[in-house]
């Protein structure tokens, strides 16, 4: 029984050191293989720390790092760049340009001063005429039998007047010989009178109806080109139509144009009459024609705040068309000192539009100025700034007074765009 239970010890490898300890022999003489497991095994335990240790250092750098960027990019996105444009001195030439429509020297509805219909037409649009060319003829047998019967009342008058004067010239000799009284001759006088008011009217009634059967033709006021033609041959006209659209024909004279120009009341002392302008067509490039400043209105319309002028435009060749759009660059004259700047550095803020100005330390002043005229990219400024200041493109709504920013350097595509 103690052999086998040995044997089965010195298998399992248990108590075997004991016994042979106690045979006088040292532990890894017994199991030469158990040293070498211990050594791997330290090898491995220190190997695993040092892992742990360098992956510990790379995770503490690591973050450190992360800790240090971050903080970098924090500071660096709270730096606010801006992009800056001084201003410019408005066009050498001193010009304001602004939109027009020419218009007819003269330009007049022609209306019929009899009723009757349209017997003809003589002229139809574009047709020029001249003063006193007959337009139209208009039959009108009513305005006929008024006049025939103002000219049988006219004859009635006079018979009545002869009979009237012949009766006082006689009352007046009888009352010479006293054969008649003082009051009998007054009414004989009076007769006589009331006789030679009734030819007057009569006479001038039928002046009036031969006036007006001259106007059964009618006829161009002064001369031009028809511009529009409402009538037909049969139409029914009436006397005084009122209205542009019964209107029997449309007159202008466009030899020589007319123009009216509103002027923003911030230009209005530097336009005087006798100026030259320029006016232009963007139908007609490349050509400039050149009018005159006849007169100004002399006040500023207190709802448009703009002075109203009137140019006289020659237009012998009839190259421009009356109605048509134009754009007149009327002289400012004088040595201007405006200044223009993008339309994108204003801020519009309640206490009034304002402009974003940097110093040389990147210290940002809110100044206020005063917009003159809008150039559509660009704005003309009056007062508030100077042509050394700065200016913040695309300022930001929250910048404020004493704001610090950095100016970064522009391209020059910008400086393109800016100057454009």
């Amino acid at each position: 029984m103690s052999e086998k239970s040995e044997k089965r010890h010195a298998d399992l490898g248990i108590h075997g050191t004991q016994s042979h300890q106690q045979d006088g022999l040292p532990p890894h003489a017994a199991h030469p293989h158990r040293e070498p497991i211990l050594h791997r095994a330290r090898l491995i335990s220190l190997g695993v720390l040092l892992c742990l240790g360098i992956g510990g250092v790379a995770t503490f750098a690591l973050r450190a790092s992360h800790a240090h960027a971050l903080a970098e990019a924090t500071a660096d996105h709270s730096k606010l760049y801006v992009y800056t444009v001084t201003p410019k001195p408005a066009s050498g030439k001193g010009e304001l340009t602004l939109p027009a429509t020419l218009q007819g020297m003269i330009e007049a509805p022609i209306f019929a001063r009899s009723s009757g219909y349209v017997i003809r037409w003589n002229k139809d649009i574009g047709a020029r005429v001249n003063k006193g060319d007959v337009l139209a003829e208009i039959d009108t047998p009513e305005v006929d039998q008024q006049l025939a019967q103002a000219i049988a009342a006219r004859e009635q008058a006079a018979s009545s007047l002869d009979l009237a004067k012949t009766s006082a010239q006689r009352w007046e000799a009888l009352r010479k010989k006293d054969a008649v009284t003082q009051q009998e001759l007054n009414e004989r006088t009076s007769a006589f009178a009331q006789a030679k008011a009734n030819v007057a009217a009569s006479e001038a009634n039928v002046v009036r109806l031969q006036k007006q059967v001259e106007f059964k033709r009618v006829i161009a006021p002064f001369s031009g080109v028809v511009t529009r033609r409402n009538v037909e041959v049969g139409d029914l006209i009436d006397a005084g139509n009122g209205g542009a659209a019964k209107a029997l024909f449309s007159l202008a004279q466009v030899d020589s144009l007319r123009v009216y120009v509103y002027v923003p009341q911030a230009y209005a002392q530097r336009i005087k009459a006798g100026d030259t302008v320029s006016i232009s067509q963007k139908e007609l490039p490349g050509q400039i024609f050149h009018g005159t400043v006849v007169r100004t209105a002399g006040v500023i319309d207190v709802a448009t705040r703009t002075l109203q002028l009137e140019i006289n435009l020659p237009n012998k060749d009839n190259t421009l068309l009356a109605g048509a759009y134009v754009e007149v660059a009327l002289p400012l004259g004088g040595t201007s000192s405006i200044l223009t700047v993008p339309s994108n550095v204003i801020l519009f803020r309640p206490e009034g539009t304002r402009v974003a100005v940097v110093d040389a330390n990147g210290l940002v002043r809110l100044q206020t100025v005063t917009i003159g005229h809008d150039l559509g990219n660009k704005l003309e400024i009056l007062s508030g700034v100077t042509v050394n200041d700065k200016l913040i493109l695309n300022p930001a709504d929250s910048l404020a007074d004493k704001d610090t920013v950095i100016v970064s350097p522009s391209k020059p595509e910008d400086d393109k765009k800016a100057a454009a």
